[in-house]
């Protein structure tokens, strides 16, 4: 009699008033909900976990080769001489446009001439693209050692908790100690 009554607010929580009817269940078809509760843990320790990432990435590399002129600035000089002209022909009118047009052609050349001898100067260094590649270290999760109710657990998580830990609490019969 006493077992009866131990087992009846079991047997109300699935019975024909309850959300849960029998043909919910007909041929275990559905899964009975679990049992599951949520707490806190208390955070023992997180450390680090690092992996060793590698990445390749290019590279302008010059030998050690010492520098030969080349002299062949002067298709720079006369192409930045004619821009500079062109754009100095634009400013002003009489007298003024043609020393205008002087002087850009003037410095045009100068900077064309700059542009065409650091072009030979790499040229004649020898440089070439070449892939290098790194190590470095990457935190990739945290084995984590925390206590729950007395007990104390470890977990891998991608994160560090702090101090506390929310913890997914389920309680299951234990099948393997049924005897008959």
């Amino acid at each position: 009699m006493v077992l009866a009554l131990a087992s009846a607010p079991a047997l109300a929580q699935y019975g024909p008033d309850s959300r849960y009817s029998d043909e919910d269940y007909e041929g275990y078809a559905r899964a009975v909900p679990e049992n599951i509760s949520y707490g806190y843990a208390q955070v023992l320790r997180a450390d680090e976990v690092v992996d060793v990432v590698r990445t390749r990435t290019p590279e302008e590399r010059c030998d050690d080769v010492e520098y030969r002129e080349s002299g062949s600035t002067t298709t720079g000089t006369v192409v930045g001489a004619l821009v500079g002209a062109a754009l100095g022909n634009q400013v002003g009118k009489g007298d003024g446009r043609k020393a205008a047009t002087v002087a850009g052609a003037v410095a045009g050349g100068a900077i064309g001439n700059n542009i065409a001898r650091q072009r030979a100067e790499a040229e004649a260094r020898g440089c070439r693209i070449v892939e290098v590649e790194r190590e470095e270290t990457q935190v990739v999760g945290y084995d984590v050692e925390y206590m729950y109710k007395g007990e104390k657990y470890v977990s891998r998580l991608p994160y560090d908790p702090g101090n506390r830990l929310r913890v997914r609490v389920s309680v299951t019969p234990d099948e393997a100690g049924y005897v008959r």
